[in-house]
């Protein structure tokens, strides 16, 4: 069995303290044991949100805040896909609430375009 075949690998309990848009959020994760990894970076898996600044600032605003009202100051399941951050940073995750993965309800709901559709590389 190959490390990414392994349920439960890289799945943590995290706690969302920031939304910067609809595809980046700051959360504390908890690796168990006392261990708690503050104020990281998250970027969302497979999905593209439009920016908070620039032409698209106000769909920027509309995803982030769709995200903030969902997920903001709540626990959540992280699932991060590989033990390193990209380039920017972040780690590559997907969050989960309550069972629901909010990267597809954020493509589901309108709020952002899957990775690749909106002509960025």
């Amino acid at each position: 069995m190959t490390a990414s075949e392994q349920p439960g690998l890289y799945t943590y309990r995290a706690f969302i303290r920031k939304v910067y848009d609809g595809d980046t959020v700051t959360l504390d994760i908890d690796l168990g044991f006392d261990v708690v990894l503050r104020e990281q970076k998250v970027r969302l898996l497979r999905i593209n949100a439009p920016e908070v600044r620039g032409e698209s600032r106000e769909a920027g605003i509309a995803s982030r805040d769709a995200l903030r009202k969902r997920v903001a100051n709540k626990w959540v399941v992280l699932r991060t896909e590989r033990d390193k951050k990209e380039k920017f940073g972040r780690w590559l995750g997907e969050v989960w609430l309550e069972g629901e993965c909010i990267n597809d309800w954020m493509l589901t709901e309108g709020h952002a375009v899957s990775y690749g559709e909106s002509g960025e590389k």
